[in-house]
Formats: structure tokens, C-alpha cells, sequence
């Protein structure tokens, strides 16, 4: 199993360079990621990994998105990060009725990259690569359905965040979200499917309460913590190249 773990990674590496990029600067788990997302496959993971690496460049050229390009999303403070699970995944918490449509499309995916940037870096303390992600739609109403929104964000999480998702909790989930849930799901690859869990009994979220822990979560939703939203939580500076 080894054998052909590292088989696979040399054939990246060097269908990587075969590109016009390098992977020098990139440990062994930042390139298994890519490999996982496409079954093991070296080609269809060094176009992945080249592609994520264009986009990086472009889309997030300092390593980081600044706060002072995201104010908007910022001031509506939906977005919450909790802290570790008892694993070390980071947890990222989202208010769902506290988001409307963006006129600005393009801040709102620079704020998505924030938010999943920010929660990686959360994790790497611990050396965790994955993040739990808690969507809560509890009291959303139409004005608050932004199906773009949310394709644009699952899609940048497949495209370019191989492997960071641990899990999905979707809380609250009214009756009218259902069609829209379903439709979001076309634009899913399996495995982000299977990692979705939609809460939806007391059981479930008893289950939730034990898997991320009393010391996270906040009150409201069976815990102890306080909300922690996301631009409070301060971290040490990004690495010099673009590791997510």
C-alpha cells in the first residue's frame, strides 16, 4: 500500500513539472490530497493540483484574502469560528438567516476563500487537514436562498479544497429548502454528498453535541462556548507560498 502510494506521488511530480509547475515546495499529505480527489489517478491530479496552483496565484496572490476587501460579508457576522474538536478539526459555523444574495458576486467568493482559508489555518495548530462545517438555517426565509451562492461555494470547495471537509452538519432545514437543497446537490461530487449530514431528530443532535463537543459549540445548540465570529479569531500569518 505504501509502495503504491509513493509510486503514485513520484508520477505526479513529475506529470506536475510536465505542466510547467513545480511541487517543490509541497510536502507529501499536500499532494496525496489531490491524488485522493481523483482516485489515485497522477495525471488527473496533477491537472487538479496545477489548476488549484493558477488559481491561487491569481484569485489569492498575496496567500491570504485581506479583510479590508470583505467588509460587507464581515459586518453581517453569519460566519463563526469555534475552535477544535476533540480530533482538532477546526469548526466553521455559518448563520444562514443572517445572509442575503450579494450584488457584489466577486466579494462574496473572496469571502468564501477567507473563510475556508482561515479555518484550514485553524486547523494546521493541530495539524489537522480536514474542517467540520456547520450550516444553520434555522429561521431563513426566501430572502435569505442564494442557490449561486451556495454552488459558488461548494464548487470552489471541490476545485481547489481536495479533501478539507471532515463533515457537513445542516441544521434546521425548513420545508420550502428541500428543492433547493436538492437542486444545490446536482453541482455535489459524491463524496461532498456523503460528507452532508441534513439534522434532522433529537438523536442526530445528540450526535452532533458528542462529535464536536460541548466546548465548541455554543449554547444554543447544546453546548457551553460563546459565538466566536470569524473575524475576532486571530492567527499566526500565512506561509510565504500558497499551502491551502
Amino acid at each position: 500500500m505504501e509502495r503504491s502510494r509513493d509510486i503514485a506521488l513520484t508520477h505526479m511530480r513529475k506529470s506536475v513539472e510536465k505542466l510547467g509547475c513545480s511541487t517543490q515546495a509541497f510536502e507529501d499529505p499536500t499532494l496525496m490530497r489531490f491524488l485522493i480527489a481523483r482516485s489515485m489517478d497522477p495525471e488527473k491530479a496533477a491537472k487538479m493540483f496545477v489548476q488549484w496552483q493558477k488559481w491561487r496565484s491569481v484569485f489569492v496572490p498575496n496567500g491570504f484574502i485581506p479583510e479590508s476587501e470583505i467588509q460587507d460579508e464581515l459586518e453581517a457576522r453569519k460566519a463563526f469560528l469555534q475552535g477544535l474538536t476533540k480530533e482538532g478539526h477546526p469548526v466553521l459555523l455559518v448563520k444562514v438567516n443572517r445572509h442575503f444574495p450579494s450584488k457584489d458576486h466577486l466579494q462574496f467568493k473572496k469571502y468564501v476563500v477567507h473563510l475556508l482559508d482561515k479555518t484550514i489555518a485553524r486547523g494546521k495548530e493541530k495539524g489537522n487537514e480536514k474542517m467540520v462545517v456547520v450550516l444553520d438555517l434555522q429561521n431563513i426565509t426566501y430572502k435569505n436562498v442564494d442557490t449561486r451562492g451556495f454552488i459558488s461555494g461548494f464548487q470552489f470547495l471541490q476545485a481547489y479544497y481536495p479533501e478539507r471537509l471532515g463533515k457537513l452538519f445542516i441544521l434546521n432545514m425548513p420545508r420550502f429548502f428541500i428543492s433547493i437543497w436538492k437542486m444545490v446537490s446536482r453541482f455535489l461530487e459524491k463524496p461532498t454528498q456523503e460528507k452532508a449530514l441534513i439534522v434532522s431528530n433529537e438523536d442526530e443532535r445528540t450526535n452532533v453535541v458528542k462529535e464536536i463537543g460541548q466546548e465548541i459549540l455554543p449554547q444554543e445548540y447544546g453546548g457551553r462556548a460563546k459565538l466566536l465570529p470569524v473575524q475576532h479569531v486571530s492567527l499566526p500569518p500565512p506561509p510565504v507560498f500558497n499551502s491551502f
